[in-house]
């Protein structure tokens, strides 16, 4: 795998999107690599239990898009929501399966938005899907991805709200 054309074209994706949309959102952006993975995540920082270490915290919340060896060898680029032990996720109640089943049930309305989607997952992944790996097209085709993130993350935040604890005066 060419990293460095990925991790390139992944940062001029980043470079293109909203940068207001994103600063409003509370949307942050992050390209690298992961297990041999070349990876663009948007998260949200409150989607962590370390807001100082986002892309690291045990509990966490993230869309992520990725490529790597056996993706490119199938033609494909993957994407998924992961939602890592929500049970540990301060100032939150949350039963996974129970969260998955909540956000999976509005994302019902959306799935249509996303190419080869499936939920048929266990709770750590909310959603997954692929796209054509086409290099002409890869950073239009990604671009897309991302903003289709961008109009379903409120989704995330709606499902979080279902498990927020009462504040003990």
């Amino acid at each position: 795998m060419n990293t460095s054309f990925y991790l390139e074209s992944f940062q001029k994706i980043i470079n293109q999107l909203d940068s207001k949309l994103l600063a409003e959102k509370s949307i942050e952006v992050s390209v690298g690599i992961y297990l041999d993975s070349v990876f663009i995540k948007l998260y949200k920082k409150s989607w962590a239990s370390n807001p100082q270490e986002p892309l690291m915290s045990e509990s966490r919340i993230f869309f992520s898009v990725w490529i790597n060896d056996s993706t490119i060898e199938k033609q494909k680029i993957m994407y998924n929501i992961h939602a890592l032990k929500l049970r540990k996720l301060k100032g939150y109640a949350i039963q996974s399966r129970k969260f998955a089943e909540l956000f999976r049930k509005d994302f019902k309305d959306y799935e249509s938005n996303w190419p080869n989607v499936s939920v048929n997952h266990g709770p750590l992944t909310l959603m997954e899907g692929c796209i054509k790996l086409d290099l002409e097209n890869f950073q239009e085709e990604v671009s897309k991805l991302a903003n289709n993130f961008l109009e379903i993350e409120y989704l995330v935040d709606n499902t979080l709200n279902q498990f927020k604890l009462a504040i003990q005066k």
